[in-house]
């Protein structure tokens, strides 16, 4: 005869056994969704690369990077890693307002390499803090301009001005205009850092490292890796990843802004946007450095600029 109480462990056991089973195959199913959230919980700092001339293509891919990292939730604080003379006023412009309203939602820390002038220094001012090394130059801060010498061939137009040139005072007024931009953005965003005047910050004169940090172009002298432990620090990180971002390639040319140029004369040797001969146009650039055959004039009042009030 069987033993009721035999019977009952008997019934309890198999269940168990069932229970256990069933327990098994969940958390097999499961494992995996957990690891899914637990990598997507990462914390990261994302290094985003400037390290070419300011172009239209360039600067759209940068742009398009620090939107990405700006609605990345993951991302905590961003470190610039910039490297570059500057380039085109439109594109200096719109990497500006790219950083600064990245950095009005995170940290954002700017590591210059050997340089971050002109369009590149723009680009670095709405930074939260700005890294250099002893050899880093930063500064530049104004506008150049290129123009054609002569008018384009007589030919047939749809309007009285479709031949013309922009005139001499529109010219120096955009040149003007721009300058008086950046010189009031680097005022804004480095004012309360700055030991120079204005006045001699529109004089777009460089500064080298320790100099840098001295006039208030730049914070601190160190590296990409002391910007990257300040960054985290800034977002409250403790333990997080490192994610290196390089949005733009650098053209063909040094510098192909509204031009093809060649490697001996990259801005100057075509000016036409389209790559053909004979189509000239002016120009606006934030860029550090000697362009070939450009002859310089000063933009100052005696030749229809504003001088500084």
């Amino acid at each position: 005869m069987n033993n009721p109480i035999d019977e009952y462990v008997s019934t309890a056991l198999r269940s168990y056994t069932v229970l256990a089973i069933v327990a098994l195959l969940l958390g097999a199913a499961v494992a995996p969704y957990a690891v899914t959230v637990a990598e997507g919980n990462e914390q990261y700092v994302a290094v985003v690369n400037i390290d070419e001339p300011i172009t239209p293509s360039t600067s759209q891919d940068v742009v398009a990077e620090l939107r990405s990292v700006r609605n990345n939730d993951s991302v905590k604080a961003v470190v610039l890693k910039i490297n570059s003379p500057g380039g085109g006023v439109a594109g200096s412009e719109s990497m500006y307002t790219a950083v600064k309203r990245l950095s009005d939602e995170k940290p954002v820390y700017t590591s210059v390499g050997s340089i971050a002038a002109s369009g590149g220094y723009y680009a670095a001012i709405p930074s939260d803090r700005i890294y250099v090394t002893s050899g880093s130059i930063v500064g530049s801060v104004g506008v150049r301009g290129t123009a054609p010498s002569e008018g384009l061939p007589a030919g047939v137009t749809t309007g009285p001005d479709k031949a013309s040139l922009t005139t001499q005072d529109e010219y120096y007024a955009a040149i003007e205009a721009s300058k008086r931009s950046f010189v009031g953005s680097v005022m804004e965003e480095r004012g309360e850092n700055l030991t120079v005047s204005r006045e001699t910050v529109a004089e777009a004169g460089v500064y080298f490292g320790g100099r840098a940090v001295e006039t208030g172009y730049a914070d601190e002298v160190g590296g990409t890796e002391e910007a990257i432990a300040a960054a985290a620090e800034d977002a409250g990180l403790s333990s997080y990843q490192v994610s290196y971002r390089n949005p733009a390639q650098p053209p063909q040319s040094l510098l192909n802004i509204g031009g093809s140029g060649t490697a001996n004369n990259p801005v100057a040797a075509d000016r036409s946007p389209f790559g053909s001969d004979g189509v000239e146009h002016p120009r606006l650039l934030m860029l550090y450095g000697t362009i070939e055959d450009d002859s310089i004039v000063y933009n100052s009042s005696a030749q229809g600029g504003v001088a500084d009030e």
